[in-house]
Parts: structure tokens; sequence; C-alpha cells
């Protein structure tokens, strides 16, 4: 059982974005109503279809969101880290989720129920600011991608995926190696191809000493060069 002064220093520490924004009184709003729960490896948050109930954030570990299209092909629709929100948009939409979220390793959430967040935005202009500009930065990263996706080649669309990985989740001691350790299935979802495309666009990565691969362990050798072929796709 996580104490009271606990679920505080969590909430205000990793959630400090969205809690600069509250009175004292709804501070205390939302440490009442706050859950952490831990999720394992692959493990599913919500599921596609499920009723919206809570606002998400990730305290610990890495998130996909992902959706399952014709022939059950999943495409990976964006990666969160800590500490990112996320799961509100259905809600606020007044629908299902359209998509599902997993853990990509064991991770720690915190949830608070949308119909606290929704009783709070109501009452807090600076609250509601802050989900509109959250909501509109997802929106220009989706945009962004539908084009990259749908126009580039398959090694700029890798490439991206890898860049996008550096970013989101950085490197480790060495300064080249990737913080997280992917599936060849995994990163074909994210870069829209097959897993034997993903395969084969690596081990050309690999020749061109752009990058050295081993096992799920990816390091980055020439990020430059990387850039370039995202640029020009």
């Amino acid at each position: 059982m996580i104490k009271k002064s606990t679920f505080e220093q969590i909430i205000s520490q990793d959630m400090a974005e969205m809690w600069n924004t509250l009175t004292p009184d709804q501070k205390r709003i939302v440490t009442k109503n706050f859950t952490i729960q831990n999720f394992k490896k692959n493990q599913i948050i919500y599921a596609e279809k499920e009723a919206p109930e809570m606002l998400w954030c990730l305290l610990k570990g890495k998130v996909k969101m992902y959706k399952s299209g014709i022939g059950d092909r999943v495409q990976i629709l964006r990666l969160y880290r800590p500490v990112q929100y996320f799961g509100y948009r259905a809600y606020f939409a007044g629908e299902p989720y359209v998509s599902s979220a997993a853990a990509f390793e064991p991770s720690t959430l915190g949830m608070l129920p949308m119909e606290v967040v929704d009783s709070l935005i109501r009452q807090n202009n600076d609250l509601a600011m802050f989900f509109i500009h959250e909501l509109s930065r997802n929106l220009g990263g989706s945009d962004t991608k539908i084009v990259n996706l749908t126009q580039k080649h398959i090694r700029g669309r890798l490439a991206d995926a890898l860049l996008l990985l550096i970013e989101n989740y950085g490197l480790e001691d060495d300064d080249s190696t990737l913080k997280i350790y992917m599936s060849r299935e995994d990163l074909a979802n994210l870069s829209n191809m097959t897993t034997s495309n993903a395969i084969r666009t690596l081990t050309a990565f690999t020749n061109e000493k752009l990058i050295i691969v081993d096992g799920r362990k990816i390091k980055i050798i020439n990020e430059p060069q990387l850039r370039k072929i995202s640029k020009f796709g």
C-alpha cells in the first residue's frame, strides 16, 4: 500500500506539468483519486473498442499505442515515454478506443478517472489549455507521420523509426546503443513495412556501416547519414 505522502510526491514530481495548473483544492482531489498500477512486458493497458475510463500517465517504462488493420496487420501509432499522458482522446470524442496500448517492457502507470479530469477541466481554464496543447501536438505529429509513412521509401521509413527511438528513449552510456530493444516485428510495425523488409533494410544499413545489430540491440554508428536518408526518403 502506497502512503498518501508518497502519492503526493509522485504526482507533484512526475506529473508536474499538469499538477502546476491545479489549485490546492484540485490537487487534493487528484491525490485522492490517483492510483498506480504496474504492467508486465507486453501486457495490454487498454484495448480497441473498450470504453475510455482513465487518464493514463506513464511514470516508468515504455508504452506503445497500436492498431490492427487489414489481415490483423499491426501498425504502431505512437510511442510513449515518461512522463506522458494518453488514453484521453477517445473520452473527449465520446467514443470507444479506436486503438490499443500495451507495455513494451515492465512499466509503472498512474491512473486518474476521466470523470474527475472532466470535472477539473470545467473548473480550470489552465488545465483545459494543457489538454488542448497536448491534443494539438499529437495531431501535428500524426499528420507528419501519415505523410512519411505513405510517401517515403522503406529506407526512409526505417531511418525515421530509428531516429524516433533516439528522440523518445535516448542512448545507453556508450552514446550509441538505443535504450530500447525492439523485435524486428515491432520495428516493421513502427515503419509500416513487412518484417522481411525490415530485416533486409536493417541488413543494408549494417552493410553501409550506419548501424550495428546485436540481437535486439541496435547501435547507431552514423546518425548524420540516417538523418540524410530520413530527409530524402
